[in-house]
């Protein structure tokens, strides 16, 4: 079995590819002449391909898995996790945000017996302070709303044993929050540090759409308070409308006094469908991912590869 394994997902990354490789290789070859870098090539529509291509002409250390269009982040990650040969696997993003540097120190962690070794960031640079505050602000209400111990302010940047590689195969559901699963997995997990780079090309493939569906994925992948939330408002509404419906009667035959009142009746209306759309909304996010694993497509379709 191959030492280390590197997983890689990249996407639109053909101006820095040539760097990455460079960075990661110096920093695995410091630890082992045992290992293995695997790209994931998610739909990209530029040169990529032909880079990885290039690379592993030159270097049979270097897999590439080419998927037939985007899948997304989470899938290539898995992909990668499906094809890597390691003992341990680091996954690491493809646009040199998260320094490769770390790794031998990742490592050294790993063999003082850590099963999960994740990156802590203290600062990300060239981020947005709306992306920064809503990052912070979603890891801390979904430690709250799970029984999950799920780290705050890191990504899917760690090394993991091949244990959990193993376990993770094991859950095949569509919806994919990597950094959730590996957590709930438990095992020995600690950290590093390390201050998250600025990227020095392209655009992040994280727009707004993408991180509000990540979001929506790891609350309702490992928390069901949603769904509580929307039962308890219910019975909430159902009561405080009970009670008007009492004072109403009780106004009209023993104080003489009818409630009148066309705003009032419109907004109570309007507030009590809103809070009706907003239910079925939650409830239907539920349904919707049952719907997806239900189907039981495959996760990513390789359209090349040198595995």
């Amino acid at each position: 079995m191959i030492e280390l394994s590197v997983v890689i997902p990249v996407f639109n990354e053909q101006e820095i590819i040539q760097q990455l490789y460079s960075r990661i290789q110096a920093a695995v070859s410091a630890i082992t002449p045992d290992y293995e870098l695997v790209f994931v090539n998610d739909g990209s529509i530029d040169a990529t391909l032909f880079r990885l291509m290039e690379l592993s002409e030159h270097d049979s250390k270097v897999k590439f898995i080419s998927f037939s269009r985007n899948f997304g982040h989470q899938i290539a990650v898995t992909a990668g996790l499906d094809h890597c040969q390691g003992k341990a696997v680091v996954i690491i993003d493809g646009d040199l945000q998260d320094p490769p540097e770390l790794i031998p120190e990742m490592y050294r962690k790993f063999q003082e017996g850590f099963e999960v070794v994740y990156a802590k960031r203290t600062k990300r640079k060239g981020e947005s302070f709306f992306k920064r505050i809503t990052a912070k602000l979603f890891y801390r209400i979904l430690k709250r709303i799970t029984s999950v111990d799920i780290p705050m302010d890191v990504g899917d940047y760690r090394l993991i044993d091949r244990k959990i590689v193993d376990y993770l195969k094991l859950m095949p559901e569509q919806n994919k929050f990597l950094r959730g699963q590996i957590a709930w997995l438990g095992f020995r997990q600690t950290f590093v540090e390390f201050e998250r780079n600025s990227r020095t090309t392209g655009k992040t493939g994280y727009p707004l759409s993408k991180m509000i569906k990540f979001a929506l994925d790891g609350i309702t992948g490992f928390s069901n308070s949603p769904l509580r939330l929307v039962t308890n408002l219910g019975l909430f509404i159902s009561l405080m409308a009970f009670a008007i419906i009492v004072y109403a009667l009780y106004a009209h035959y023993f104080l003489h006094q009818t409630i009148t009142g066309w705003t009032s009746l419109i907004i109570s209306s309007m507030f009590i469908g809103g809070i009706q759309l907003l239910s079925i909304g939650i409830i239907g996010e539920y349904i919707s991912r049952i719907n997806t694993n239900v189907r039981n497509r495959p996760l990513y379709i390789v359209e090349k590869t040198n595995i």
